[in-house]
């Protein structure tokens, strides 16, 4: 016998990360089909961790701690080599900070080295302003969360490029450096009034009023926690590491629209009672994401050919020609 709940038409749309896959999927096969040889993606584990099998030509390469450093040098300049992943951490310090900044900036497939995190920040989005022929990477996760955020119509393609989050205020629930500050940064980057929420307190991520900087600004609000935060904001992204952590529901707004990017859950079934749409994992588009910024690297090294590899730009989005 169907009850009261069972029959209610449900208020929140579950959209699994699958849906924005198999689109950007389509992007890269694109991409792919004008190479003459498949792109070759070297990982580097030097740590304990099971390293996922992506598709194209993978090689995974084990090697100790203390050959890592040599070993990425190597790769920097094999011609047979696209683009490097590290499997971070490694040594649990600053000396994989270091790590970051050895790969070639031309094969960096994660967006990690100087230059590019550089460019990120202060909302510069080509290696080569000038021309604008060699696009930035920028890192897989808060880029997968920002693809998700189109496929959801979050960006407003009627505004101009750049200016496409403006109206929206997000909180980010993590200000890690890897995913959490630079997703604050790019949302910012893009007109949105960004809270970002973390164990040492709350910052605020805007272009100024108005939207009128160039880039971000980062002001530090005292005494606000996420229970300041959360009910201002019409999108809640949340990636607390650690399965006890909840994201307390009774804090969202109406309506609001919810990511989980943790491998933990960070919220609860009761989300779906608030939320108009949730989404629960990334990882899908995180590896597709993670083919298009191999596909970026490859399309910056043919940017004179007359065919580069193409990972297709869908007009308003956060990759587009300003």
């Amino acid at each position: 016998m169907a009850t009261h709940a069972d029959s209610a038409p449900a208020s929140c749309k579950v959209m699994l990360a699958k849906n924005v896959a198999n689109g950007l999927l389509k992007e890269v096969q694109e991409g792919v089909n004008t190479l003459e040889k498949p792109p070759h993606l070297v990982g580097f584990l030097a740590n304990d961790d099971p390293a996922a099998v992506i598709g194209f030509r993978y090689s995974l390469r084990q090697v100790s701690r203390d050959d890592i450093e040599e070993a990425i040098l190597a790769a920097n300049v094999d011609a047979d080599v696209d683009g490097i992943i590290v499997y971070y951490p490694i040594f649990h310090n600053r000396h994989d900070q270091y790590l970051q900044q050895i790969v070639d900036v031309h094969k960096d497939v994660e967006g990690l080295s100087h230059r590019y995190i550089f460019n990120m920040y202060q909302n510069i989005r080509y290696l080569d302003p000038e021309t604008k022929l060699q696009k930035c990477i920028l890192p897989c996760t808060p880029l997968a969360i920002i693809k998700i955020l189109e496929y959801l119509n979050i960006y407003n393609t009627i505004l101009p490029y750049g200016n496409r989050l403006f109206g929206h205020t997000i909180c980010v629930v993590n200000r890690s450096e890897v995913v959490g500050r630079p997703l604050a940064a790019l949302l910012a980057n893009d007109g949105a009034c960004v809270y970002s929420v973390d164990i040492t307190g709350v910052q605020k991520f805007t272009r100024g009023e108005g939207i009128k900087k160039r880039t971000h600004e980062v002001v530090d609000l005292e005494g606000w926690t996420l229970k300041d935060a959360a009910p201002l904001c019409d999108v809640v992204i949340s990636g607390v590491p650690g399965d006890k952590y909840k994201f307390d529901t009774s804090l969202l707004r109406e309506g609001a629209v919810c990511v989980n990017f943790s491998s933990e859950k960070n919220f609860g079934p009761e989300v779906k009672e608030k939320a108009s749409i949730f989404v629960p994992s990334i990882g899908k588009v995180t590896i597709v994401v993670l083919l298009r910024n191999l596909l970026r690297l490859i399309q910056n090294r043919r940017a004179g050919d007359v065919k580069p590899a193409a990972a297709t730009e869908k007009p308003g989005t956060i990759e587009a020609s300003t």
